[in-house]
Order: C-alpha cells, then sequence, then structure tokens
C-alpha cells in the first residue's frame, strides 16, 4: 500500500486506501485484512463510503478493549482522526421543516452533508466527508451564520438527507394543497366567519400518508410509549413519551395536524366528522422489522383543535418472565405463590403508568394454559390476547365491571382478570366469583399495598369476606434504569440516602452509580425502565387486623413483620445493584412512614 500524504487535498472524497492506513497506523487491524478489504472494494459500487465498507467486515479491535469495529465506532474513531467532534444524528431533534430551506436535497447528497441544529448565529453540519469543504464559504454567505461540522455515521446522513427532505416536501405539499383549513379553535371562529367556507385536507393525501407512516416509525424506532399530536395557536406540536417522560420532537402547521389526526382517526375506524366529543379507537400495525404493534387511540377536543393520544403496545411485553419486569428472586417466589393458588382474589395497586397491566398480562400469559379458560373484563381492552377471552365494558348499553363479572361467571371460567375495582358492586361481583372457586385478578387505585385492604373496606366489602377471599396485594412502580453505556461510579450523601430508607444507620456517603449521558441515551443518563415491588401476603396476623378495622399504619407494620419490603426498601435493592437512581426511586415511591 503506497504512502499517502499527511494532510488530504481539499475537496477530494475520503478514500478508502487513506482509511485503511490510519486503521493500521492506530493498530486496529491486520495488514492482511486491510489488502482484503483493498481487493473487494472493486466490486462495490464506487460512491461506497470507506468506513460502510470496513464495517461490513465485522472485525473486533486489535486495541483493548477490543471492541466490535462497527460503523458507529469506526465513526467515532474517524471523527477524532480528522480533528473534527462525533456526532450522533438524533432524528427527534431535528427540525426537518428547516434543513429544506436550507439547501436542496440534490445540493445535500452532493457533498454528504446534513444540518441538524439551526440556530441565530450557527449552523451544525453533519458530514461523512470531512474533506469536502467547497460548499462552506457559499453557504456562509447565503446564510450568514457560522458552519460547525460534526463528523457523523455515513449511513446515518444517507439515510436521513433521504428522510428528511422527503418528509420536509411531504408538509409543504400538503400546505400548498390543502389550501385554507378551518380548524375547530375557538379563537378562529369569528375570523373564519368573516372568510366564508373552506376545504379540509385530504386525510388519504399522499404527503399525509407518508407523514403519518414516518411519524410511527420514528416513534417505534425511538422506543416511545406514547404519541401525542398536540394542536396549538399557532403551530401542531408532536411529543413522544419515552421511559415514562414527555419529549418535544416536532412541531407542523396546525392545519397539517388536523389532517394527520383525521388520517389516523382513519384507520382507527373512528367518526372523523365527529370533532365534539372524545373518541377511542385502536389500530394494529407492523415495525420496520416486521414486529406487530397495536396502538390504541384517544382523542379529546380542545381549544385549538382534536387532539390525539395513541398508545404503543408491543405484544412482545406479555412474553416477558418477571426477572425482565424487574422482580427479585423473593419478589417471583412470593407473587408466584399467590398466583398459583386455585382461588382467591390478587390484587395489584399502583398509579397510571406503573405498569399494573404489564404486570397483569404476563402473569395470566404464564397461567393461559390448554386446560385453563382465562376471561377478562377491561376499560379498555389494552392488549388483544389470542390466549384470553376477552370483554369490553360498554358504558352505553349498561355492561359496566360489575355486569361483566356477572356475564363471565356463566362462562365457565377459571380465571378472571376485572380492569379495576371501583364500586362497592364490582367489588362484591369479584368476591363472589372468588368464593365461587374462581382465581380473580383485578387492580385499585392506591398508594401501596396495605392502602388497597382500607380501600375495600372503605367501599363496604365486610371484613369476613375479606380474610376469605383475598390473598395477597402488589403495589408496584416503574422507575428508569441507567443507561449501561454511560453510568459511572458516583456518591449519594447521607441525607438523601436516609430520606430513601429512614432510619439507615452508617456513617458514611453510600457508593452507587450515577446518569452521565451519551448517544446511546439521547443524553439522559437512562435507557429503558423498571419495576419495584411490594408484595403483602394476607397472612394470619394481617386477617386478625383486618377484622378490627385497622389503621392503614397497623396493616403496614403487621406486614412488615411477616416479610413484606416496602417500595422504598425494593428501589434500594435495585440502586445499590446499580441498576437506578436515589432521585428516580424518591420521585416514583411514597414515603415511608415511621
Amino acid at each position: 500500500m503506497s504512502a499517502l500524504p499527511t494532510t488530504p487535498p481539499k475537496d477530494q472524497a475520503l478514500a478508502l486506501e487513506r482509511v485503511l492506513q490510519w486503521l493500521l497506523a492506530d493498530g486496529l487491524i491486520e495488514p492482511s485484512r486491510a489488502d482484503v478489504f483493498q481487493r473487494d472494494a472493486g466490486r462495490l459500487r464506487s460512491d461506497t463510503h470507506p468506513l460502510v465498507i470496513v464495517a461490513e467486515g465485522k472485525l473486533k479491535s486489535l486495541v483493548a478493549p477490543h471492541r466490535q469495529l462497527t460503523l458507529d465506532v469506526l465513526s467515532e474513531w474517524l471523527a477524532g482522526k480528522v480533528g473534527l467532534a462525533y456526532g450522533r444524528i438524533d432524528p427527534l431533534k431535528v427540525d426537518f421543516s428547516k434543513i429544506a430551506d436550507l439547501m436542496s436535497v440534490t445540493y445535500a447528497t452532493r457533498f454528504r452533508i446534513l444540518p441538524i441544529d439551526v440556530g441565530p448565529n450557527e449552523v451544525v453540519i453533519a458530514t461523512s466527508e470531512p474533506y469536502l469543504v467547497e460548499w462552506i464559504p457559499e453557504m456562509q454567505r447565503i446564510w450568514r451564520r457560522d458552519v460547525r461540522r460534526v463528523f457523523a455515521n455515513p449511513s446515518d446522513v444517507t439515510r436521513y438527507i433521504a428522510e428528511f427532505f422527503s418528509l420536509a416536501r411531504s408538509v409543504k405539499g400538503a400546505v400548498a394543497k390543502g389550501g385554507a383549513v378551518a380548524q375547530n379553535s375557538f379563537e378562529q371562529l369569528v375570523e373564519l366567519g368573516a372568510k366564508g367556507a373552506s376545504r379540509q385536507y385530504d386525510s388519504n393525501d399522499a404527503h399525509i400518508v407518508q407523514i403519518v407512516d414516518w411519524l410511527w416509525q420514528y416513534a417505534f424506532d425511538q422506543r416511545a410509549s406514547d404519541i401525542h399530536l398536540e394542536p396549538r395557536r399557532d403551530q401542531g406540536v408532536v411529543r413522544f413519551r419515552i421511559d415514562g417522560v414527555l419529549h418535544q420532537v416536532y412541531q407542523v402547521p396546525t392545519a397539517v395536524m388536523s389532517a394527520m389526526t383525521s388520517r389516523v382517526k382513519l384507520l382507527g375506524r373512528m367518526d372523523v366528522i365527529e370533532k365534539r366529543r372524545p373518541q377511542d379507537g385502536r389500530i394494529k400495525t407492523l415495525t420496520a422489522t416486521g414486529v406487530e404493534v397495536e396502538l390504541r387511540l384517544s382523542t379529546l377536543p380542545t381549544a385549538f383543535g382534536e387532539k390525539l393520544v395513541m398508545r404503543i403496545f408491543d405484544p412482545e411485553v406479555v412474553v416477558k418472565d418477571f426477572a425482565e419486569l424487574g422482580f427479585s428472586d423473593d419478589d417471583a417466589r412470593r407473587w408466584n405463590a399467590m398466583t398459583e393458588r386455585p382461588y382467591g382474589i390478587v390484587l395489584v395497586t399502583g398509579p397510571t403508568g406503573s405498569g399494573k397491566t404489564t404486570t397483569l398480562y404476563s402473569t395470566l400469559k404464564t397461567l393461559a394454559t390448554e386446560e385453563v379458560n382465562v376471561c377478562t373484563i377491561e376499560d379498555p381492552i389494552e392488549m388483544v390476547e389470542g390466549a384470553f377471552n376477552q370483554m369490553q365494558v360498554q358504558p352505553g348499553i349498561d355492561l359496566g365491571f360489575a355486569d361483566g363479572v356477572r356475564a363471565l361467571m356463566r362462562q365457565d371460567p377459571d380465571i378472571i382478570m376485572v380492569g379495576e375495582i371501583r364500586d362497592l358492586e364490582t367489588a362484591e361481583m369479584a368476591v363472589q366469583a372468588a368464593l365461587t372457586g374462581h382465581l380473580v385478578f383485578s387492580t385499585v387505585h392506591t398508594n401501596d399495598a396495605p392502602s388497597a385492604i382500607t380501600r375495600l373496606l372503605e367501599l363496604g366489602v365486610p371484613p369476613y369476606l375479606l380474610n376469605a377471599t383475598v390473598i395477597g396485594i402488589m403495589a408496584q412502580r416503574l422507575v428508569r434504569t441507567l443507561c449501561p453505556h454511560c453510568k459511572t461510579p458516583g456518591t449519594v450523601e447521607l441525607e438523601t440516602w436516609r430520606a430513601l430508607i429512614a432510619p439507615f444507620k452508617t456513617d458514611r456517603p453510600i457508593e452507587l452509580c450515577k446518569p452521565v449521558g451519551c448517544i446511546e441515551c439521547r443524553m439522559t443518563g437512562y435507557r429503558g425502565r423498571t419495576g419495584i415491588y411490594e408484595i403483602l401476603e394476607i397472612t394470619p396476623g394481617v386477617k386478625s387486623l383486618i377484622s378490627t378495622a385497622p389503621s392503614i399504619d397497623a396493616i403496614r407494620q403487621r406486614g412488615l413483620r411477616d416479610g413484606m419490603r416496602p417500595l422504598r426498601v425494593s428501589g434500594a435493592m435495585k440502586i445499590v445493584a446499580g441498576t437506578t437512581t436515589v432521585e428516580e426511586v424518591l420521585k416514583a415511591t411514597p414515603q415511608i412512614e415511621g
């Protein structure tokens, strides 16, 4: 391999030969592999990026820690070689509506550049060709801004040039085609009355179809659990909930958002014309990898139009084992001991979004064998599962939870899942089902497990029936887990630790892990969520208390003596294991009294 000059000439594409020489100089690959890459390059397209050629070799670095030379690893390495910062393109942080105003797709493709951040004084450009720089003076003159380049994964640059400019064209095409659009906004009624009638966007327009499909795909890629389409005064806002936290990701014209909402309603078999009342629907679709995903839809009329929330349900969650859900070995043992009983009531409690449905579905999935009839009554059906017989509450025809349980009792069930116990009638039907030999699962909205007992007593369920039927109660929460790629050892001050589980006798700060933030976790320091659990078994000691109209504190103290681990203590175990942080557990769990 011939020697190359130290500084490559400007305005030339990066050469494979130069990249291979740098890899050899840094000791990352063997000379024989460099010769193979050089020889095989002739069979590839002439515009194939050198890093793509090397990454396809699937080699491991010869230098410790011997990471695989993936395209991301090679891109980060090359950024250092050419003196640029490495930038990972985050599609949720790129305003695609602005980049099309800066340059054409032809121009971006020619130089392999993509604007990823447009500020008042600076434009950040992701590039995969560090020596193609002839465009910089021209763009600085046109934009009247400074240009700061970062080196990015060449495949990402190529992919997002195509997708962002295509999406921007779709938005502009929808705006141009739609003309003036009537919006259901209180502030626009007078103005529109003066202008007269105007026409709506077509929700089947190719531009709108592409925007909605693209939005779903990125939500799936980013592990979003919810998509919010929110009409505002001047712009429509798109937000994703990722790991329990909402992130604003896009802004589109309000009229385009109205058409997007109509498109989703149409696919969800909802009444597209009706915008004055809330509606519910559902859609089943596939991800780019062929995985089936279900979306539950909910609309709400607001001052500026219809707000739409799409909750994303991955059917794979029902096949997760208890370790994947965050159960410790002791939690799993206690939970299985309760759910394997032939009859009785098992309750799960916690606020909305705490993972109760996932826990129940996963549990029912393990119990739903061919010999067992599992029936559910839900409001609404969260995930359609073929192993269950699922029924949805229908208030319009007076089919509530209690009526549903009454109907299910005549269906020869072995296991019944009641979506929620909200009133005495539903509680009485659940008790009746348990007394007649059925295993009943349900949820109650309380802060912790002991509070569920007092809640049922307050509803009017007699203590002797609770003692006869309730097997156990589990409270749960979800906390964000530390990103495994960037978490680092740290310390927690003594007072902060004591605030988590007091009293805790120690004289020094606790050494734990803390979040840092990296590209893999979108600079949040967290990636994914896990459950923390508090399991209260109805032991003879607890039963004796229930008969005396006990206080929550008395039940809690008895439960602790019988082996119950409070939510915060369960969270503390996750903290010590390096799974999450003190801040996450404090935010998610109620304070331990006493």
